[in-house]
């Protein structure tokens, strides 16, 4: 199960999977020159939301239907730090298509 971590620290903000940065994803999709942002609605926390997607997904075309909604109702809710793994991130989609998570 992969851990994914956001944090602003003295040099910006900072967003891992497992350790390692994660991949922006611009060649999907640019919504920003940015860099990542959350905490608000806006192109850079729609860039993070785009990143986690595609790869929680592994499907380019997957996170881009799923980009707005995950954006609105996850990403612009996260703290100053935060920390979703795999199975948060099953959870919330599944939540916003409307499929009950067992």
């Amino acid at each position: 199960m992969k851990r994914y971590a956001g944090d602003r620290t003295i040099d910006g903000v900072k967003v891992t999977v497992d350790g390692a940065p994660l991949d922006p994803c611009t060649d999907v999709i640019e919504f920003s020159k940015n860099g990542f942002e959350w905490s608000y609605e806006g192109p850079e926390p729609r860039q993070l939301a785009l990143a986690l997607l595609v790869d929680h997904l592994g499907d380019r075309a997957g996170a881009k239907a799923s980009v707005e909604p995950f954006m609105r109702e996850v990403v612009a809710n996260f703290g100053n730090e935060w920390e979703m793994t795999s199975a948060d991130i099953e959870a919330a989609l599944a939540a916003l298509s409307g499929k009950a998570v067992a």
